[in-house]
């Protein structure tokens, strides 16, 4: 189990990472999207900052997943955007649908492997 956690973490890290540095440092010219797909993309683009702040989110939780360090906080802070990363996937733009599955799934199996830090969140006090 303990090297699985280590694959998991550190594909979903590299992950998290690759795109946020393609991002920030303008690596690739993001292909055109059509429809739904570019009316959301340029609400984001509009707001003028929501787009940074999220990967420069992504790139610190992606450097404490592969490193190893705060990744319970890592996982929290990412849940609500591989949240939104599948439902946009899953509405919006299908094709891509797998690399969305695959982080809820990662995510899920990262949370459940660190429950013990976890489990203080769900306790009624």
């Amino acid at each position: 189990m303990k090297i699985a956690v280590i694959v998991v973490r550190s594909l979903m890290g590299a992950l998290f990472l690759f795109a946020s540095v393609t991002y920030l440092f303008k690596l690739y010219t993001p292909p055109e999207t059509t429809g739904a797909m570019k009316v959301f993309n340029d609400g984001l683009a509009a707001s003028g900052y929501f787009m940074n702040l999220v990967k420069i989110t992504e790139l610190i939780c992606g450097l404490a997943l592969i490193s190893g360090r705060f990744v319970p906080l890592a996982l929290v802070v990412l849940s609500p955007i591989i949240v939104n990363i599948f439902f946009v996937h899953l509405y919006l733009d299908p094709q891509n649908l797998p690399v969305a599955v695959f982080l809820i799934l990662a995510n899920s199996f990262l949370g459940y492997a660190n429950w013990e830090k976890f489990k203080p969140l769900f306790e009624s006090k």
